[in-house]
């Protein structure tokens, strides 16, 4: 797998990869009019590929204090791989904050038995606190978050 950041010829095989995680695990929830600026809205972003050049992943950072963990998602058949993609990707998120000096969070849809949840939580994100979010869900149900520091 090579990690390496972003570029702006990588968006459309972005969109494609991040089709297949809708299609798999509803990420993102509703799907956006503009795929291409959903994920380009970020300070900077990474991009994991395989070895046949293929994106299997994807994170994006938003500057701030702290900075905001986004737009993460691992296509379903590079998850649990050896070297860990989506792992991989969040050390390099914080890397980025550890160079910066400062924290990090992120936001997570709260589902019952969410692999998302479980796999922030493994990897040493704290939760703390939940809130309602400003948008709804597919059918106009309201959204719970979790909010993480990691």
């Amino acid at each position: 797998m090579i990690l390496r950041r972003r570029r702006d010829d990588d968006l459309d095989r972005c969109v494609e990869a991040l089709r297949l995680v809708h299609h798999a695990d509803r990420y993102p929830m509703k799907w956006p009019r503009d795929p291409r600026a959903w994920l380009s809205r970020a300070d900077a972003a990474w991009v994991a590929e395989d070895e046949a050049g293929r994106i299997v992943g994807h994170v994006a950072v938003r500057e701030g204090r702290p900075a905001e963990l986004c737009r993460l998602f691992v296509v379903p058949e590079a998850r649990r791989s050896p070297g860990s993609t989506g792992r991989a990707l969040v050390d390099q998120v914080r890397a980025w904050a550890a160079e910066r000096g400062c924290g990090l969070t992120l936001e997570v849809v709260d589902e019952h038995r969410s692999a998302a949840i479980a796999f922030y939580e493994a990897t040493g994100w704290r939760h703390t606190h939940t809130t309602t979010a400003d948008w709804t869900g597919p059918d106009g149900e309201p959204v719970r978050l979790r909010h993480y520091e990691g």
